[in-house]
């Protein structure tokens, strides 16, 4: 069974550096702060990995609900086009905000799409959230390796060392894109380059998923 929870750790790995869920991330964390950006990646770990034990379970006592997978893929795939519009809008309307302030003697550079305060869980209620419906959509390729792995049945604990391989992808992503805000978003020009990248990008990997 160690062996087994081997082989499900690195397919959490594996799952978790799929362009679809990378863009979720740079989406929600890009011009974010440390906090925000480690809040951001848990929460979509966190609904990543409960959705895909909830529906395991519902798929190993009722296949019929094998149905419902592909509308999370769908609906997913329409959020990240979405935010892929969304940034590519802000960019070419100005509705970006830079601010800086040096605190403990460094500068510090907030970026936000208004010019009002935004709560910590502005981005972490929807990144929760499209961790449950990609969740869904996930489900179907756990089980087929849940199935290689010995035939036995979805437990607490296989859920449990998948979202750590989920969760160890994203915290390392989430570090990458905190280095991008740090290091590159320092000024307006940079903002709107890096904004127009990511623009594109979601929605190439949004339409790809569509597509599929």
């Amino acid at each position: 069974m160690e062996v087994g929870l081997i082989i499900i750790f690195w397919y959490g790995i594996l799952h978790a550096m799929g362009p679809d869920h990378l863009t979720v991330i740079a989406d929600f964390s890009i011009g974010k702060d440390f906090k925000r950006t480690a809040l951001i990646t848990l929460m979509f770990a966190l609904g990543h990995g409960v959705t895909l034990f909830v529906f395991a379970l519902l798929l190993q006592q009722f296949p019929a609900v094998e149905v419902l997978t592909p509308y999370g893929d769908m609906i997913s795939a329409s959020v990240i086009i979405a935010m892929g519009f969304y940034l590519l809008y802000s960019v070419l309307s100005n509705r970006i905000f830079l601010t800086q302030h040096v605190h403990n003697a460094q500068t510090h550079t907030h970026i936000s799409f208004s010019k009002h305060h935004q709560h910590k869980l502005a981005g972490a209620v929807p990144v929760l959230s499209l961790g449950v419906l990609m969740g869904i959509g996930g489900v179907r390729g756990m089980l087929i390796t849940l199935g290689l792995v010995g035939q036995q049945a979805v437990s607490f604990e296989m859920i449990i060392v998948f979202a750590l391989g989920v969760t160890v992808v994203f915290l390392f992503f989430g570090l990458f894109i905190l280095f991008l805000n740090r290091s590159f978003l320092n000024s307006m020009t940079n903002v709107k380059r890096v904004l127009s990248l990511l623009g594109i990008t979601s929605i190439a990997v949004g339409g790809h998923m569509l597509w599929l």
